[in-house]
């Protein structure tokens, strides 16, 4: 599709072909059906965006309405990001060492010091084209610049806000960006769904020790959905396409929606780690211990096949680990005993070590879980007797995940 003249014959071949099956839509509604085709809110923006020679819009994932794309065109100085997507309200050091962005950078300082901040859609590219980056980006604020010895800078910015990218130029030796202002209109209520993502990025973050900075918004307390989304985001591990997609969701009800969904948890397990993990609090409530703790899980994993490919590809003595693991558990856990026969019940450090192993998969993109990934998941507890153990026996994360993404085996 070239312009506005194709998305109108476009519309007009959907509404003809519809009449012939007696279905009958006006001129304006194949309009709208075409917009929607492209990812695109309405008729009005599609045109907006297709007079400003947007070619990408089957790619986009921007939700423009005609009432967040501003009329009024700027141009900024722009930085090109290979690796990074910037979400409003955060702040982020940027290492820069291309000429063209270094000189947007001079010009920036000499005026306002705003920058825009687009996403590259291929990281490899050293002089990104209007067609080489995605149509959503962020106005940001330069706070202070450092020179750094190998000749590069690091920039310190604040990012203010969305804006929609028209024209993007590095042919007068600095890279430039023609912008329209996003605004996400007035603030929707939503306080049941930014309960509920808090409440499980909390758990995310737990899941994959990810530090939560000590200067910290109260975000069940925060009515806007779009800044509850925005900020979750800065910590989320996700992928580059998928960041951007929230960035580009101008809709703060659904960019919630959205952040909550990557947070799901549910992948299942495998068969046998459901026995492992039953066979774990089953030897805790035989030895009538009130809790199943990492040793307890670790002993098991020594006969989960998965787990224990990862062990001896590690080289890994697994009797005289096992013989270690039943001592600390038969002599080292008097203090977590119990005297009314109740069944064990998983400690915290087992709970969390559930959680990441579910976090590994996903990363590794397995559909199931596997005592391997459990057995990752008891690295971060470097404090337990179990961590301990495995790092004595030769066991050290770093080899198990190398050993885990080659399939489970040495070499």
């Amino acid at each position: 599709m070239r312009d506005f003249r194709d998305a109108k014959a476009m519309a007009q071949t959907l509404r003809e072909s519809l009449h012939t099956k007696a279905i009958s839509i006006s001129h304006g509604e194949s309009l709208e059906l075409v917009s929607k085709m492209f990812g695109v809110a309405d008729w009005n923006t599609l045109s907006a965006m297709l007079h400003a020679d947007r070619s990408d819009l089957r790619t986009s994932p921007a939700r423009v309405t005609k009432e967040t794309a501003q009329s009024t065109m700027t141009s900024y100085p722009a930085v090109p990001l290979r690796d990074l997507v910037p979400f409003p309200a955060a702040t982020y050091p940027l290492f820069v060492g291309r000429p063209k962005t270094m000189q947007a950078l001079d010009q920036a300082f000499e005026r306002r010091r705003e920058v825009v901040l687009v996403v590259q859609k291929d990281s490899g590219i050293d002089e990104p084209s209007f067609e080489d980056i995605h149509p959503i980006g962020v106005i940001a604020q330069l706070i202070e610049l450092e020179p750094l010895p190998d000749g590069t800078l690091k920039v310190l910015t604040q990012v203010n806000r969305r804006v929609l990218i028209h024209r993007f130029v590095g042919e007068t030796g600095a890279f430039q960006a023609d912008v329209t202002d996003l605004g996400e209109g007035p603030i929707p209520d939503a306080p049941e769904l930014i309960l509920r993502a808090v409440k499980r990025f909390e758990r995310y973050a737990a899941a994959r020790d990810i530090r939560i900075p000590g200067v910290w918004p109260q975000l069940e307390q925060t009515r806007d959905p779009g800044r509850v989304a925005d900020i979750i985001a800065t910590r989320m591990r996700l992928p580059i396409a998928d960041k951007q997609g929230l960035l580009a969701t101008i809709d703060p009800v659904a960019r919630l929606k959205q952040v909550d969904a990557f947070m799901d948890f549910g992948r299942p397990v495998t068969p046998e780690l459901e026995a492992t993990k039953r066979r774990a609090l089953g030897s805790a409530t035989e030895r009538r211990h009130q809790y199943a703790t990492l040793e307890h899980l670790l002993l098991a994993l020594l006969d989960d096949s998965d787990a224990s490919a990862v062990m001896q590809a590690c080289n890994a003595d697994l009797g005289a680990l096992r013989t270690s693991l039943a001592v600390y558990v038969e002599r080292g856990l008097n203090n977590v005993g119990t005297q009314n026969g109740e069944e064990a019940k998983p400690t915290a450090a087992f709970q969390r070590a559930e959680q990441r192993a579910e976090v590994h998969a996903q990363e590794i993109g397995r559909a199931v879980v596997t005592g391997a990934n459990m057995l990752v998941g008891i690295f971060p507890e470097t404090r337990s007797p179990a961590a301990q153990l495995l790092g004595e026996h030769g066991i050290t994360r770093a080899r198990a995940t190398e050993i885990i993404a080659r399939g489970g085996k040495d070499g």
